[in-house]
């Protein structure tokens, strides 16, 4: 059965245009992968099949009765809400029931004997639904996904008390608890450590019904999907398989394209010449006719110019002393300890990965040895001649309605326009791009431009948390061969082992520190 058919979509920004003449075909239980690189039109696709944003042209049509389960991130919570109470939103018919059943038995004490067996029998048959619907396990079901997803800390927590990272795992296990007929997931991994991704690659492995996922984590992309949808130059193209599949199907399918392409050109050529010759013959003519129909009516095989890759090579300073930090009885946190007393030291020249669930405080930590957070008990000494470069997790929200050219020109002054694109350009920005406002860019163009702002500072030791964040796979690893390559020293957080054991001489594993995480909690 189809859930979704979109024919001859159009869509663009402006200038800009993202679709042309799409296609696209969804059918019940498929699980499929929106694959592109950054920029490419992948969001905006979700937003235009969930009505989030209207085409310019084509045909958009849902079958009527399947529920459609979609991450809106602007969804306004209720302030008095816990996040357990709004996790049990998702069963909010089964509550109607049971709340209508209550009120039934409620009536049946003053109900005449004719009215009774009506009633009684509309109870049963609402008692049934609730326990077909697994009412009685909802508590259960919330605990399950929380634990899963790693939030079990949060459920008695203010929803207005989330942080960003915390607020998309608790719409996720949402999401997840009302089973919708198609899921459309966003980037579902960016907040969830190992083990929670691992856990989410088993979920929807099993998921019974369909759903569509957007994810640069090619791993958990290959064990979850049997069919690509490939954006690319406008185009959607599909492919059967799962993501290894895709990519040697897409390789073999761009080298016949080109060889089509040559073959083609040959052929225009020899019509061509053809028709120029014996046109102007009077025995030739209706040949040389028949030749530049054969011209008009081909279809022209197109070959597009790849996108450029990006150069994410880092300015190097002096180098640094020999301890880049040392901590001394260290405890990191707000209000609480999220760490027992740590006594850690790095050294100059290694490249440290930070692993561990989400929210036991390696942002935290990072902040706390760079400054940005006063220690909640402890010290931290840093050594001599330290040039910093810091990339912090998410972008603010107040530099976004700048234009690029302009939000680079404010941390580069001296240099000219000139100068100011080629630094954009080397990290993979199109002129469209660079002439765009940052809050019309994807999550991976504007790690694009942050990470641009990072490369072409003198640094002799970076501080990282989660750069791959929203990367699509060429600019992942270019990062990760840049760092590779980077002489000074690093500190960075990362939930992808794919990109961090290219990168860390050492890896800490926060978990050994933490206290009051979820994991401690079910020990």
């Amino acid at each position: 059965m189809s859930i979704l058919k979109v024919r001859n979509l159009s869509h663009g920004f402006g200038d800009r245009e993202i679709f042309n003449d799409v296609s696209f075909d969804l059918l019940n239980g498929e699980h499929i992968g929106l694959t592109g690189g950054n920029g490419e039109g992948k969001t905006t696709f979700l937003k235009l099949i969930t009505k989030n944003l209207l085409p310019d042209s084509g045909m958009i049509e849902w079958n009527s009765r399947v529920a459609i389960g979609y991450v809106d991130q602007n969804v306004q919570l209720r302030q008095e809400d816990t996040v357990r109470e709004y996790l049990r939103g998702a069963f909010s018919k089964l509550y109607k029931i049971e709340n209508t059943l209550e009120s039934i038995y409620k009536e049946i004490a003053y109900l005449k004997e004719d009215k009774l067996v009506a009633a009684l029998k509309k109870a049963g048959e609402l008692q049934e639904a609730l326990e077909q619907n697994e009412f009685y396990s909802i508590e259960s079901k919330i605990e399950g996904i929380a634990s899963g997803l790693g939030f079990t800390s949060l459920l008695d927590k203010g929803t207005h008390k989330l942080s960003g990272g915390e607020r998309s795992k608790v719409l996720l296990g949402k999401l997840l608890l009302e089973k919708p007929d198609i899921l459309l997931l966003d980037e579902p991994t960016n907040h969830l450590d190992e083990e929670n991704i691992t856990w989410l690659k088993e979920y929807l492995s099993n998921y019974k019904n369909a759903f569509i996922v957007i994810s640069h984590d090619n791993i958990f992309l290959n064990s979850v999907i049997d069919v690509v949808y490939h954006l690319e130059n406008r185009k959607l193209t599909r492919y059967v398989g799962n993501y290894e599949k895709f990519l040697k199907l897409y390789e073999e399918r761009k080298t016949q394209l080109k060889l089509d392409y040559i073959n083609q050109q040959k052929e225009i050529a020899r019509l061509e010449d053809y028709v120029r010759k014996n046109k102007a013959r009077a025995s030739t003519t209706a040949m040389a006719a028949s030749r530049e129909k054969r011209l008009e009516k081909m279809k022209r095989i197109e070959i597009v110019k790849s996108k450029p890759k990006p150069h994410f090579d880092f300015i190097e300073g002096k180098p640094s002393g020999s301890i880049i930090f040392e901590t001394k009885n260290l405890i990191v946190g707000y209000d609480k300890p999220l760490s027992k007393p740590l006594n850690l030291k790095m050294r100059r020249g290694e490249k440290i990965a930070l692993i561990g669930a989400n929210g036991i405080g390696k942002t935290t930590l990072l902040k706390s040895i760079i400054g940005i957070l006063e220690p909640f008990m402890g010290e931290v000494r840093l050594g001599q001649f330290q040039q910093i470069g810091y990339f912090e997790q998410e972008m603010k929200e107040e530099g976004k309605d700048t234009s690029v050219i302009q939000e680079l020109w404010n941390e580069f002054p001296k240099d000219n326009q000139t100068q100011i694109r080629t630094k954009l350009a080397r990290c993979g920005l199109t002129k469209e791009h660079i002439e765009s406002r940052l809050s019309s860019l994807s999550g991976g163009e504007q790690a694009k431009v942050r990470l641009c702002k990072l490369i072409n500072k003198e640094t002799n030791i970076l501080i990282l948390d989660e750069p791959t964040n929203h990367l699509d796979r060429d600019a992942k690893e270019e990062l990760a061969r840049a760092l590779k390559s980077y002489k000074g020293s690093i500190l960075i957080v990362s939930h992808e082992p794919e990109f961090y054991r290219k990168v860390a001489t050492d890896i800490w594993n926060c978990e050994d520190w933490a206290v009051n995480t979820d994991k401690n909690r079910k020990s």
